[in-house]
């Protein structure tokens, strides 16, 4: 089973820019989907951004659409989410995911392996 590390959490202010990162070790990166999930107290966790193997299908959650962008590099076993124009609304704990080998991902039920997560809080 894959172990997820993310990082790059923190505290901002409102208009900030975040980028997160999570490394994967334990089995082989390829041929797997990963995912960003978010979840604010109180709330379920959500679905952010999605990225199957080849980086060429990508989603977004319409919230975060055009300020947030998924990559990954296959090489570093690590997938990356930039957070741009960073709102209040966004302030959450972010987890990355694993997909099962060969499907996409479409919700939580997709996920085979969690990080542990990483906060992040925008101030206004």
């Amino acid at each position: 089973q894959v172990q997820l590390v993310e990082s790059g959490g923190g505290l901002v202010q409102a208009g900030d820019s975040l980028r997160l990162s999570c490394a994967a070790s334990g089995r082989t990166f390829s041929g797997y989907s990963l995912g960003w999930f978010r979840q604010a107290p109180g709330k379920e966790r959500e679905l952010v951004a999605t990225i199957d193997w080849f980086g060429g299908n990508i989603h977004y959650a319409d919230s975060v659409k055009d300020r947030f962008t998924i990559s990954r590099d296959n090489a570093k076993e690590t997938v990356y989410l930039q957070m741009n124009h960073l709102k209040p609304e966004d302030t959450a704990v972010y987890y990355c995911g694993s997909g099962f080998l060969g499907e996409m991902i479409v919700n939580r039920d997709s996920i085979g392996s969690w990080g542990q997560g990483t906060q992040v809080t925008v101030s206004s």
